[in-house]
């Protein structure tokens, strides 16, 4: 009857049990082995390790710190402007101021112009161009250089001198296109019309 099926259903499904569990003792279990242990470093070496290492990290950035820093100097020197006063035959004249810039290929000198009065020549050696500024007139001058043949301070100055005595009027036209100036003629002449000689 309906209980006797029931049993009976049971005890089949314990018989299933006991065998699937047999069928599982019968195996045996996986064999773990212990994994490789390092040597037992000691405590006081681990910390003389660690300094060794904290130590050798801290040389490396001080020398890659001081080698950057002497390429920024190197660098610095090297576009630094180079500053001497230049005296006549025997010392005789006045001396002259030199301003020399390696990076932009100038030279700079202050000269008199007249007699409680200064000017400044440019020679722009990329451009092939002097530049002049008399510091008591409104108005920079400027002429090619022959790449064979540069002309003396003297020379220049005087040409500048007495094309700046001509320009009484304003028959002159001012450069129109200032990028053919370099850039220390620009700055010298950024306020003031430029005029070729």
């Amino acid at each position: 009857p309906p209980g006797l099926g029931l049993a009976k259903g049971t005890g089949a499904h314990g018989e299933m049990d006991d065998s699937s569990k047999e069928a599982l003792m019968e195996e045996a279990p996986p064999r773990y082995t212990e994994s490789p242990r390092l040597p037992c470093i000691p405590h006081e070496l681990k910390s003389l390790l660690l300094m060794v290492v904290l130590v050798v990290v801290a040389l490396v950035v001080v020398n890659v710190t001081f080698l950057l820093l002497g390429l920024h100097l190197s660098e610095s020197h090297a576009e630094t402007v180079l500053r001497m006063t230049i005296h006549g035959l025997d010392g005789e004249g006045t001396p002259q101021q030199l301003a020399m810039s390696k990076k932009e290929r100038t030279g700079t000198f202050a000269v008199r112009d007249g007699l409680n009065a200064s000017a400044t020549v440019v020679y722009e050696y990329s451009k092939l161009l002097v530049g002049y500024r008399s510091w008591r007139h409104r108005a920079c001058y400027i002429t090619r250089l022959d790449k064979d043949n540069f002309p003396g301070l003297d020379a220049v100055t005087e040409t500048f001198r007495r094309r700046q005595d001509e320009d009484g009027g304003d028959k002159a036209v001012p450069l129109a296109d200032r990028s053919v100036l370099g850039t220390t003629i620009n700055i010298l002449c950024s306020a003031v019309p430029v005029f070729w000689a």
